[in-house]
């Protein structure tokens, strides 16, 4: 190991940043000195600018991953060459303004009905039925459910934060049977070893065949289920600042974009044309040849004839 990578994982470590986000950190580092062939600290401001414009351009990064990019650089040139010089005049992209992909509640029916491993099954119905990221879902130990208050603790989420978030008592009958079935001993949802939970990639597969399985057109993957379980409560009534804590959105901007996608909120809003023109009531429709009279084989009253 470099003494720029050690000093790199050392100042991330000591932020206290997850192992995923040093992981990304240190691979967007080293794509950089990969390029250039030369360690990252004698490059130029220049130099800098062209690989940004290079993974634009030319690899075609979408703007997320961009800006993933973006930010460690950042990181790396401030806290560890100590050089924001170098960076300081360079800006993110405007973010790109996607909304996320809903299934209605039907089409989550079917798609869990598509599931064939139990395990699978349960792990993905508890990231919906609770609005988890898979990752949480996957780290959820036996502990974490709190049945006497119906609601499980989710241990240090996104930014490191512990949140709790709602046990539903469906899925607490289904968890139990379950339990029986597979006999958990710390997380609830183990891999092949009992002290590791299942990867997030098996799941991300098993995804992928029950949409194709259940015939489902729209794009499904772990955190589709995620984006469902916001909608669907929010189209039920509940308060988008309730949704923000079971979600552990920082920022309620965050949890208003589910607004945007909600059929409730959507479809049961009253377009100007309709108070323009109120929908006829139902048995009194009139044929437009019977409005204006053309239907008639005698001439109109101005004397011209059909």
């Amino acid at each position: 190991m470099t003494p720029l990578r050690k000093r790199l994982i050392e100042e991330l470590e000591i932020r206290n940043y997850s192992p995923k986000t040093i992981g990304l950190y240190v691979g967007n580092v080293s794509r950089l000195a990969r390029y250039y062939g030369a360690s990252p600290d004698r490059l130029t401001r220049e130099q800098i600018r062209r690989y940004l414009v290079h993974l634009v351009e030319e690899r075609g990064l979408s703007m997320g991953t961009y800006r993933q990019a973006l930010s460690a650089l950042r990181y790396f040139y401030r806290w560890v060459v100590k050089r924001g010089d170098l960076v300081q005049d360079v800006f993110s992209p405007r973010p790109e303004r996607r909304l996320p992909v809903v299934l209605s509640v039907e089409e989550v029916q079917r798609f869990f009905a598509a599931l064939v491993s139990f395990k699978h099954r349960m792990i993905l119905m508890t990231a919906y039925s609770a609005g988890l990221r898979i990752s949480e879902a996957l780290n959820l130990k036996i502990t974490d459910l709190d049945s006497e208050r119906m609601v499980i603790r989710v241990e240090q989420g996104k930014r490191k934060k512990d949140r709790y978030t709602i046990l539903s008592p469906v899925l607490l009958d289904m968890l139990r049977n379950y339990w029986w079935a597979a006999r958990p001993v710390s997380y609830l949802f183990p891999g092949r070893r009992q002290d590791r939970p299942v990867g997030v990639s098996t799941v991300q597969r098993a995804c992928q065949d029950a949409r194709a399985r259940a015939g489902l057109e729209k794009a499904v993957t772990p955190h589709t289920l995620r984006h469902c379980f916001a909608t669907h409560l929010l189209e039920a009534g509940t308060d988008v600042r309730v949704l923000q804590e079971l979600l552990g959105h920082s920022n309620i901007r965050t949890t208003a974009i589910y607004t945007h996608v909600s059929t409730r909120l959507i479809g049961g809003t009253v377009s100007p044309l309709d108070q323009l023109h109120p929908p006829t009531p139902a048995g009194t429709e009139q044929t437009a040849t019977e409005q204006d009279g053309s239907g008639s084989d005698t001439p109109g009253q101005d004397g011209v004839s059909p």
